[in-house]
């Protein structure tokens, strides 16, 4: 037994909203959401400047925002939860103590206060986001493996146990944890001039005990109730609405496995926006607009740290067919996570981590299926691996169908793979192309695409990848970005042109199977991506 009482969706009471919070939901310019984790740049920041004003901080973290062309339209800044305590003046916790952070204070600034000013100027919209169970670190950064968390130590009940974390994570099952996050977010919205409050799942999972997440769902729900509650409060206090998002895991049956019944926070009216995924290339935004209706806005979400498996720093035509197959399918907006916040040279001076020059110029198109259009993309198909830090769902791409073994003889793999673009005659070309390792020399492999069937055009069995680790296990995502090409890797890419009347806009079918060349002694091949690849004259 949990030793947690059973909360139903019945127990929970419809919240009513005015008309000034429902234009507010839909009316808002938001093409572009970036959230930002500004407390891991202002700590190495700290160490490349110690004495440099706070200016150059803030105008660096804000560069690519300033850019002409930028299509960022809100700013949801995630600068808080990793440390043991809140990093701006707090009455309910013991603020960090960070050197940098008291020397801003005692000139007066306080940062969290900056940045909310200095995103209003802009005319951003301008969220907190709150991950609601982090694994806890010092001040300097790292992780911590000596000292329990003071509350964990008192409250043993406000945490679950998580295979990945020896202090375990906030246990949202526990009645006082709950008020507890709720004071700590009123507190923020009352002393900052937020337009809205994020709560992010996908930091981390579980947020209730495991095995039992989807019977004891009722905690989160009640939770959200909670949250939107105060949240109405505070906001007709001052006069103006106050959104609430969250972020969830890309499909419904995501949603179940970690216990987030997004089914009952759209019948209640607990949310505002559901932020989908995080390091996932697919997002279910079909059944996700099932059930939540036009009421509520959803916008997938791209991790570019912990990416999507095998493709960190991808070029910008992955950038682009992601965020179009998201526009296509009914997204409101889109989130990136993670992301450069401005030019290398920019980047070094401020502490934040150098991304690629690729993230500047997908600032000025992916909010918007107008800016992408008729410009080459690459569409790709989720792959399995590289994180850890769960126990659940949420994260892991476990139900990815990629990397997979390719059947022989009369059985076919068949995947699905969306393009976001309708066929434009002789003016658009798609090409499939398969990644495959442990292919033979003699191995033949039939491939159709919607139910046509392929003739390659290209055949390199000396294929890199510097993403691709097979036979090795694939290693934990994120880290510096370093990848080096192995001269010894052996991979085949074949690529193969799609007749222009044999695809179409949305999904299509793909069919491939090793016709022949296997024998007794031969491993069967290995799928590692699968990609199509829209290329404009």
């Amino acid at each position: 037994m949990t030793g947690f009482d059973i909360i139903e969706s019945k127990d929970v009471r419809a919240l009513d909203l005015t008309s000034s919070h429902r234009a507010a939901i839909a009316n808002r310019k938001r093409r572009i959401v970036v959230q930002y984790d500004a407390y891991h740049i202002m700590r190495n920041y700290a160490k490349l400047h110690p004495e440099t004003p706070f200016d150059q901080f803030r105008d660096g973290v804000f560069s690519y925002i300033d850019e002409p062309g930028s299509q960022i339209d809100a700013v949801w800044w995630d600068i808080g939860g990793t440390t043991p305590g809140p990093v701006y003046p707090s009455q309910l916790l013991p603020s960090v103590e960070h050197p940098l952070l008291k020397r801003w204070l005692s000139q007066g600034i306080d940062w969290v206060d900056q940045f909310v000013r200095e995103s209003r100027r802009r005319s951003l919209e301008v969220f907190w986001s709150h991950r609601i169970s982090e694994v806890d670190g010092p001040v300097e950064g790292g992780l911590e493996m000596k000292c329990l968390h003071p509350l964990k130590a008192a409250y043993p009940d406000w945490t679950v146990p998580a295979s990945f974390w020896w202090q375990g994570l906030w246990n949202l099952a526990s009645a006082k944890l709950r008020e507890h996050k709720v004071n700590l977010l009123r507190e923020l919205v009352t002393n900052y001039d937020f337009d809205g409050i994020q709560i992010d799942f996908a930091r981390h999972v579980p947020c209730l005990p495991v095995g039992k997440q989807w019977e004891l769902r009722g905690h989160v729900t009640q939770f959200m109730y909670l949250v939107r509650k105060m949240l109405l409060s505070v906001a007709e206090q001052r006069g103006r609405p106050i959104l609430l998002a969250a972020k969830v895991p890309q499909s419904l049956e995501g949603c179940k496995v970690d216990g987030f019944d997004v089914w009952a926070w759209a019948e209640k009216g607990l949310v505002d926006i559901l932020t989908l995924g995080s390091r996932a290339i697919n997002a279910d935004l079909e059944d996700f607009r099932k059930v939540v209706g036009d009421a509520i806005q959803l916008q997938p979400c791209s991790d570019d740290h912990h990416a999507p498996d095998g493709y960190r720093y991808p070029p910008l035509e992955v950038m682009r067919g992601l965020f179009a197959n998201h526009l296509q399918r009914g997204a409101n907006s889109v989130v990136v996570f993670n992301w450069s916040v401005a030019p290398p040279e920019v980047c070094r001076q401020v502490g934040a981590d150098v991304g690629p020059l690729a993230h500047q110029e997908a600032f000025k198109e992916i909010g918007s299926l107008f800016s992408m259009e008729g410009k080459d993309k690459i569409f790709a198909i989720d792959r399995r691996g590289g994180y850890p830090w769960a126990d659940g769902f949420f994260n892991r791409n476990d139900e990815a169908l990629l990397p997979m073994v390719l059947s022989s003889g009369d059985g076919s793999t068949k995947l699905r793979i969306h393009v976001s673009d309708s066929p434009k005659g002789t003016e658009s070309c798609l090409f499939l192309r398969c990644v495959i390792f442990g292919a033979t020399e003699k191995q033949v492999f039939e491939v159709r695409f919607n139910g046509i069937l392929l003739c390659p055009s290209l055949h390199d069995p000396e294929w890199k990848d510097p993403q691709i680790h097979s036979p090795e296990p694939q290693p934990i995502s994120g880290g510096p970005g370093d990848y080096r090409v192995d001269p010894r890797q052996s991979l085949l890419c074949v690529e193969y042109p799609v007749p222009h009347d044999g695809w179409q806009q949305g999904f299509n079918e793909v069919e491939i199977h090793l016709a022949d060349g296997l024998d007794a002694t031969t491993q069967l091949p290995q799928l590692e991506k699968l990609e199509a690849h829209l290329r404009y004259s």
